[in-house]
């Protein structure tokens, strides 16, 4: 197949925020499948905080080596195919990385490809639908195990998980308190997510708020932030609370995890006799179906909006990718290469 399959590889590792000369723009000739494979052309990429530690060292992956395509997830339509279970004209995802077009044989670097459900999005796929959602369900239901009356605090309210989080929590009969960054996102995370409060950081005294919105305690945390803003919850904690880790995104342009600041009231854990717990959403791989449903019934209902942020053009992608670490994203960090539908082979 004739044209230009546009590259952006990791060129360097970063040091600090994120910047474009971290990463190299190639063109190379848009790759054939062989047999029992097809290609793709990439439509829409996905941008989430743990691309940052991917580019940085290893984490629950292996590390993005120099030289190489930038690790992501994305949409995007079969182009030609040699694969009996993929026809051309045919919407998929998977981990395209930062690349117009990839050759699979139906597996990419660090999740299958799966056709679209009729009527989905891309940006639902890649959003409520796709690992954000999901993560938002199965870190809030099976590890923060939240039940109606019970306060929840969500840290990185107007983000990507931390909003879906906040309107399950809602749909289960919680009181939610929401953390975001300026007057704008608070006000989406209680007029649009329906939080009961929000707390501006840029502006508040976190740890203060909490306890004047949660006297009795705050029984279910839900990390997105960490440091600061995490101590914050760990200081406002109820007896047997579940705190649930999904991400830090305070501190994931650290050179080196060692330069981490600990956390210092941790002590409040053993005390409320709290429990804290990590999680990685690639281990619900085998209940993902399970989620979408969950997931799909509260749109249904109208208990779940989303939020998509969504720029253009395959130039700005190391840019997208740093809004998140700008604070400039509200909702799930998109960016559009193209509009499907695509001419097919």
């Amino acid at each position: 197949m004739s044209g230009t399959n546009r590259r952006w590889l990791l060129a360097a590792r970063p040091q600090g925020m994120i910047k474009d000369s971290d990463f190299r723009l190639e063109e190379t000739p848009v790759p054939e499948p062989g047999p029992g494979e097809f290609l793709v052309r990439q439509t829409h990429l996905s941008f989430d905080p743990t691309q940052r530690g991917w580019i940085a060292f290893d984490t629950y992956l292996p590390a993005v080596k120099i030289g190489e395509v930038m690790r992501a997830g994305g949409v995007g339509q079969v182009i030609k195919s040699n694969h009996p279970a993929f026809k051309p004209g045919q919407m998929v995802q998977g981990g395209f990385g930062w690349q117009d077009y990839m050759v699979t044989a139906g597996q990419t670097e660090f999740m299958p490809v799966q056709p679209l459900f009729p009527g989905v999005t891309p940006e639902q796929a890649l959003g409520v639908f796709g690992v954000t959602g999901l993560t938002a369900w199965f870190g809030l239901t099976d590890i923060g195990k939240p039940v109606a009356g019970d306060t929840v605090v969500v840290s990185g309210a107007a983000g990507a998980t931390g909003s879906v989080v906040v309107q399950i929590a809602k749909a289960l009969g919680c009181k939610v308190i929401g953390i975001a960054g300026g007057a704008d996102k608070c006000k989406w995370v209680t007029d649009v997510a329906g939080a009961d409060a929000c707390i501006d950081y840029k502006s508040e005294n976190v740890a203060e708020r909490i306890k004047a919105l949660a006297p009795k305690g705050v029984n279910v945390v839900f990390e997105n932030v960490g440091g600061e803003i995490l101590e914050a919850s760990l200081m406002n904690l109820a007896l047997r609370a579940r705190v649930v880790l999904c991400g830090g995104i305070s501190g994931y342009n650290d050179a080196n995890p060692a330069d981490a600041k600990g956390i210092r009231p941790y002590m409040n854990l053993t005390v409320t006799r709290s429990r804290m717990e990590g999680f990685i959403v690639l281990d619900y791989a085998p209940r993902y179906g399970e989620g979408v449903m969950a997931l799909s019934k509260l749109i249904a209902e109208g208990k779940l909006k989303t939020a998509d942020d969504v720029q253009h053009g395959f130039e700005n992608i190391p840019a997208t990718l740093r809004r998140l670490f700008e604070g400039k994203n509200l909702g799930k960090q998109l960016l559009k290469i193209a509009d499907p539908p695509l001419p097919v082979v």
